[in-house]
């Protein structure tokens, strides 16, 4: 089947308004699938969950769904997916659940590539348990982070690795099973942020070798929270702590209150819509989504590679994304003029390119350019030429205008 993208997109309320959105890796827009999920959750009966009333029926089947969608899409299993308000908070939670076990002496290892929600929890959290903080830095000419600055700071008192499987500021990819490799022979344990990543390629966590892998379905068009997945026999060794009448089963000992389940209705909603972006109905779940994440990734590289090859040619862009394994993300910086001010241009004529550092901080300043960051071009599966030939002519009527005495 062709991947139709007007048929796609036909499937998003939101991009009836117009917009030309480069704005995918903040967060992509809905379709329409997926409100209605929300929606018709709430219109059913709800209770908290149980065996016997429809209300609890239904609760305790929306969850159920949710857990088996995530695990389909992540490579897990259901009972080792947890959910969070975010992947910043299910990240600061278990960073201090894990630094318990640490001891004054021990070592965390981040990477400078990361989100800032994959380094300062934790940093805080070597803090408190007097761990040293050792840095990965990757090649800011290149974008690059090689296995080798990772495991040449590994040693027998690291206890955990953080690193992005995928930059939301310059998409770089590093290789993440070549890196799981290097962190448990050294015996520590591998956190991964794959909430840019997920968006982009098909996840298989134990191919990654990741003990915790974090994403956010609302960069995969659902609602807005985050995602951690890791082999139930982990999580039954850790005990966060929670109220007594709360149950101890994993994974539910680490979501604490009351469930949202209209948006876990959405999410599995979300998964199922990205698995029918592939080539037909034939397989499971996790076989469609494997199809559907590849005609995404072909896709993308339709739209983005012409757009990259484009920007080359205009005088006074830098593109900062250069890795040879990257998502389709580019940062761009202009000579002598502020990306924000790209940014409100763009914004005039109905084009969304945010500027900005995306909270990659250490990043962009390792990339030299401060905390401004520049302006961050993301394509998304509904992304189409029309909206690349927009973003192009506004580009090039910004630096026209700019220079223009």
């Amino acid at each position: 089947m062709t991947y139709d993208v007007d048929a796609l997109r036909a499937e998003f309320p939101a991009l009836r308004a117009g917009t030309a959105h480069f704005d995918g890796p903040g967060g992509t827009q809905t379709p329409a699938p997926v409100i209605e999920a929300f929606t018709d959750a709430l219109s059913r009966p709800l209770s908290i969950r149980g065996t016997g009333l429809p209300g609890e029926v239904n609760a305790e089947a929306i969850v159920g769904g949710f857990r088996r969608a995530m695990a389909d899409l992540l490579g897990a299993q259901p009972s080792g997916i947890v959910y969070g308000r975010s992947a910043t908070q299910l990240t600061y939670d278990f960073a201090r659940l894990l630094a318990r076990t640490w001891a004054p002496g021990d070592e965390v290892v981040v990477s400078r590539l990361d989100h800032d929600s994959n380094i300062r929890p934790w940093l805080q959290a070597a803090e408190s348990a007097g761990a040293r903080v050792r840095w990965a830095d990757f090649d800011p000419h290149t974008g690059e982070l090689p296995p080798s600055a990772i495991g040449d700071l590994l040693t027998e008192r690291t206890r955990l690795v953080a690193v992005t499987a995928a930059s939301n500021l310059i998409g770089t990819r590093p290789d993440i099973g070549a890196v799981s490799r290097l962190v448990h022979q050294a015996g520590a344990l591998l956190y991964v942020d794959g909430v840019h990543y997920t968006a982009h390629r098909f996840v298989d966590v134990a191919e990654l070798g990741a003990d915790f892998f974090v994403c956010s379905p609302y960069k995969f068009f659902g609602p807005h929270h985050g995602v951690l997945a890791a082999a139930p026999e982990l999580l039954e060794g850790l005990h966060p702590d929670k109220l007594l009448p709360s149950t101890d089963t994993v994974p539910e000992r680490f979501e604490l209150g009351t469930l949202p389940y209209e948006s876990m209705a959405a999410t599995r909603a979300a998964v199922d819509f990205l698995a029918g972006l592939g080539d037909g109905s034939a397989g499971d779940r996790r076989t469609r989504l494997r199809s559907a994440l590849a005609a995404v990734e072909k896709h993308e590289a339709s739209v983005s590679t012409p757009l990259e090859q484009a920007l080359a040619s205009i005088s006074g862009v830098t593109v900062h994304s250069r890795a040879a394994d990257r998502t389709p993300t580019l940062l761009l910086t202009f000579d002598g003029l502020n990306a924000a001010d790209a940014y409100r241009h763009l914004a005039a004529l109905g084009v969304h390119a945010p500027a900005g550092s995306f909270y990659a901080l250490e990043a962009s300043r390792h990339l030299g350019l401060g905390s401004a960051g520049g302006l961050r071009v993301g394509v998304s599966p509904y992304t189409d030429g029309t909206d690349v030939e927009r973003l192009l002519e506004g580009l090039t009527s910004f630096l026209r205008d700019s220079r223009t005495p």
